[in-house]
């Protein structure tokens, strides 16, 4: 790669083709705010960047700082390759990647009025007010203060006033919630992974017998409060399974190591090195790298690794013998 330890320019487009970027891309003066960044080959950006608009028209990118842009953070459709942001991501009005050959990872969260994605993983959370999500993988939260969208993706939990969802919709975390009822299209399935063995199966090992994926049921599975105060009154509607779980840790079911997986892809940035879930059984150890956890759950969106499903339904009996 052609290493720029300083960038200078005098237009108001900046072309980075098999470039490494020692510095930040930021406005030094007012006329730099003005400024386009266009990917159009391998590049690394060690620093931070702040564009007007930000494309993306091919090839491998990491950027190692914060992104922030004017209008809008674009992957061209056609586009093929990867890219991996290790900071969080925001643009005043849209990011858009819906290109199905071009794999995004976001390290940390993603916040704009509009986001729509394709074949993306974020492994923190998404803040919009209308947010479009296909073939995407979310570890944190998705909120939507207008609309939602969701296609065939693993979500950790969603909040939006209007939710749309369809094809398979999986949930990291026991509860999910909406102001109107999801409208959910023909033949949409919805299932809950708080209980299943994340840990084995990332590792490569059986799954523990006691454990699997929920199907939640978005008519049984509702439940419906009213928030007021002295001056409003708001209806809220969650989607849980919360119930089977704490009945589940009573039991004292043996520990999946969600928990340490999905905080591993959360806070991967931050940590000062990398860990494992340990190896067992022969197995071989698995570093829980941002690559390695987004492949698994990619892997489980895919079908390619199967998860197996489970009633959530206990017994009272069983909950009473464990504290006699």
């Amino acid at each position: 790669m052609n290493e720029l330890k300083e960038i200078r320019v005098n237009d108001q487009r900046l072309l980075l083709n098999d470039n490494l970027v020692k510095s930040s891309i930021l406005p030094r003066a007012a006329s730099e705010l003005e400024r386009d960044v266009v990917i159009q080959g391998d590049t690394i950006i060690e620093g931070a960047v702040y564009a007007k608009y930000f494309e993306i028209q091919k090839g491998k990118l990491e950027v190692q700082g914060a992104v922030f842009t004017q209008i809008e953070l674009h992957v061209n459709t056609d586009a093929k390759g990867s890219a991996i942001f290790r900071k969080a991501v925001g643009s005043a009005d849209s990011i858009v990647s819906l290109a199905p050959s071009y794999r995004v990872i976001f390290q940390g969260d993603v916040n704009a009025k509009q986001v729509k994605l394709r074949n993306a993983f974020i492994a923190g959370s998404i803040f919009a007010d209308e947010i479009v999500l296909e073939d995407c993988v979310v570890i944190g939260g998705v909120f939507a203060s207008l609309n939602l969208e969701i296609n065939n993706s693993i979500i950790g939990t969603f909040n939006a006033p209007l939710a749309r969802i369809s094809k398979v919709v999986h949930l990291l975390l026991p509860s999910a919630f909406t102001v109107e009822k999801i409208n959910a299209i023909p033949g949409t399935e919805m299932y809950n992974l708080s209980l299943a063995d994340l840990g084995s199966l990332f590792k490569g090992q059986e799954q523990s017998k006691n454990s699997g994926k929920i199907k939640m049921s978005m008519e049984a599975d509702e439940l419906k409060s009213v928030l007021r105060s002295e001056d409003t009154q708001q209806i809220i509607r969650s989607y849980t399974v919360i119930g089977k779980v704490l009945a589940a840790d009573l039991l004292d079911i043996d520990k999946f190591n969600n928990h340490f997986l999905l905080t591993a892809a959360s806070l991967g940035s931050q940590l000062l090195r990398t860990y494992d879930l340990g190896i067992e059984n022969g197995g071989e150890g698995k570093s829980l790298t941002i690559e390695n956890i987004s492949n698994f759950f990619f892997d489980i969106l895919l079908g390619k690794i199967d998860i197996q499903e489970m009633s959530g339904e206990f017994s009272m009996k069983d909950i009473v013998e464990k504290f006699k």
